[in-house]
């Protein structure tokens, strides 16, 4: 009970944390920023590919595949947003 009592602590001091830095990032800096975060999702999906590959229960291979979906589709809509925003500085 403690150790959910601390992680559910230190997540809302993250979210928290998080908020107030996203808030004073200039409105015209968001898409290369999320489009930057959005690449760090490659590194979820190893690591979920890493416990999934490792799982023996069914419950943790089922949130695995979870998590390596979500993380895949975050990437290509990152990847998706950045063309998109390029594609407004090319020459017509």
């Amino acid at each position: 009970m403690g150790e959910l009592l601390i992680g559910l602590y230190i997540f809302v001091l993250a979210t928290l944390a998080g908020r107030e830095v996203i808030s004073k990032v200039p409105p015209t800096l968001h898409t290369p920023l999320m489009s930057g975060a959005n690449a760090i999702s490659g590194i979820a999906i190893i690591g979920a590919l890493v416990v999934t590959g490792g799982a023996t229960s069914l419950w943790v291979k089922a949130l695995g595949t979870a998590g390596i979906v979500m993380a895949t589709i975050n990437v290509v809509g990152g990847f998706m947003v950045t063309d998109r925003m390029l594609q407004m500085f090319r020459k017509r």
